[in-house]
């Protein structure tokens, strides 16, 4: 199931991360492709307030892994643009497979550890503000999520 949604301030970007966080389960794998500054991070923070995180959600670029443990489920929020060189044997499938929800930013550079049932949100940069994000997946749980989903409201 695909499904494109544009969304017009960070602010829908960031609520359209929280009205994800329901459908979340143990195990769930988000891929988010995108250009620099297209909201991955933005997204994900919302994700993170959906999922009941009190924690500041920064980019994990620098440490290409950042965990939230106090949530309603644990958040792994994955960065692999930095092992774009092949260095991805560094155990990250041991947090993909460790049953909480797994968000990887450059997916491309880690596909081996993408199962074919994620969530995958390409998200573009149409100008200062607005994104466009697409959604594919063909998981029963996020295509019941895709079908409800309708305008961002903030």
């Amino acid at each position: 199931m695909k499904k494109t949604l544009i969304t017009n301030s960070p602010k829908e970007t960031f609520a359209l991360g929280q009205q994800l966080a329901p459908w979340l389960f143990k195990g769930c794998v988000i891929a988010l492709s995108g250009d620099l500054g297209a909201g991955k991070t933005t997204l994900t923070a919302g994700v993170a307030s959906g999922l009941d995180v009190l924690e500041h959600v920064i980019s994990p670029t620098f440490n290409i892994m950042r965990i939230y443990m106090h949530g309603r489920l644990p958040l792994f929020h994955i960065d692999a643009y930095r092992l774009e060189d092949g260095n991805a044997d560094i155990g990250l499938e041991e947090f993909i497979d460790d049953g909480g929800v797994s968000i990887i930013e450059w997916p491309q550079y880690v596909s081996e550890f993408v199962p074919a049932n994620s969530l995958n949100i390409s998200l573009r940069n149409l100008g200062p503000t607005q994104r466009e994000l697409a959604f594919e997946t063909n998981e029963p749980r996020f295509e019941t999520y895709l079908a409800s989903l309708g305008e961002v409201s903030s």
